[in-house]
């Protein structure tokens, strides 16, 4: 099987970083100045990025699929700079890909002496945030996606929902605005000032069950799609806007588990640098069967 996958002419790339926010599983990040392809696993071959490099640094290129060998992709990561190596290692542990982040960080301690940089440093990076302690790596192998490809567009069946309890007939909605498509909304309308704004994928309402009364509720909504939506640079634009003009108090991004949803979270984040007001972020992760899987500040 043939897969299309991007590459990058350093020697064309000026770091201008508009092609990172393109990418919807982010796996194409700006590292030392350079857009970078931190990984081949998750670049599903969309070209979403493409037209958006003013110096036509990105291409795509058409190859033969063969299973992803980690090891292989460690031997040219280090090649490159630590922070390469510590953005790829990173993506795979957002991305809960253990199996693979422990042939990683195993190729670095078999090969330390060779390291152009301090392993150890390498490692600090990999640690849990709150607990301090390195992540706990699965011994499996096996991957659902191998090869290349997005998760998220992988068809599964979940079989019956189980019953609820809950209330059913006529629930009260609790949206209280309209457009909610963020390329329709209007940064400066009356409803966003001083609010709490909930950024959500497109899916997440369809997942969770009770979006209306745990994520919806006191807040005022947009909605977006980072895989399928086009010109996500306004996106970065209208955020901003929000955060500056409406004065919004707080962002909650909902997301959902699958990889490509990433790329909300990471457009919210641009906005919020370019931002001239700070602004407190949550990022909501809700599982593909309709569980909160994590709920942090960011």
């Amino acid at each position: 099987m043939v897969r299309e996958i991007v590459q990058i002419d350093g020697a064309k790339c000026n770091g201008c970083g508009i092609c990172a926010p393109n990418c919807h599983e982010g796996a194409l990040q700006i590292i030392d100045g350079k857009a970078v392809l931190i990984s081949e696993l998750l670049c599903d071959g969309l070209g979403a990025c493409l037209g958006h490099c003013p110096e036509g640094a990105i291409t795509i290129e058409k190859r033969e699929a063969t299973p992803y060998d980690e090891v292989s992709v460690m031997q040219e990561m280090v090649k490159k700079t630590k922070n390469v190596v510590i953005a790829h290692l990173k993506h795979l542990k957002d991305h809960n890909e253990t199996a693979y982040l422990q042939q990683g960080v195993q190729y670095l301690i078999d090969n330390k002496k060779s390291l152009k940089f301090d392993l150890q440093e390498v490692l600090e990076s990999l640690k849990d945030k709150k607990k301090q302690t390195p992540i706990v790596m699965q011994t499996s192998h096996a991957h659902p996606h191998q090869g290349g490809g997005c998760p998220g567009s992988r068809a599964m069946s979940f079989g019956t929902p189980a019953p609820t309890n809950n209330p059913t007939g006529n629930i009260a909605s609790q949206l209280t605005h309209w457009p909610i498509q963020l390329h329709l909304i209007q940064p400066a309308a009356s409803h966003f000032i001083k609010s709490d704004l909930l950024i959500a994928a497109d899916c997440t309402a369809f997942a969770l069950g009770s979006f209306h009364s745990e994520l919806l509720k006191n807040r005022k909504l947009v909605i977006a799609c980072p895989k399928l939506d086009t010109n996500k640079e306004v996106y970065i634009e209208k955020i901003a806007r929000l955060i500056d003009e409406a004065q919004v108090n707080t962002i909650t991004v909902a997301i959902m588990e699958v990889p490509c949803c990433g790329g909300l979270l990471q457009i919210t984040q641009m906005a919020v640098n370019q931002a001239k007001r700070k602004v407190p972020v949550k990022a909501i992760t809700i599982g593909i069967q309709g569980d909160i899987l994590a709920e942090e500040w960011i």
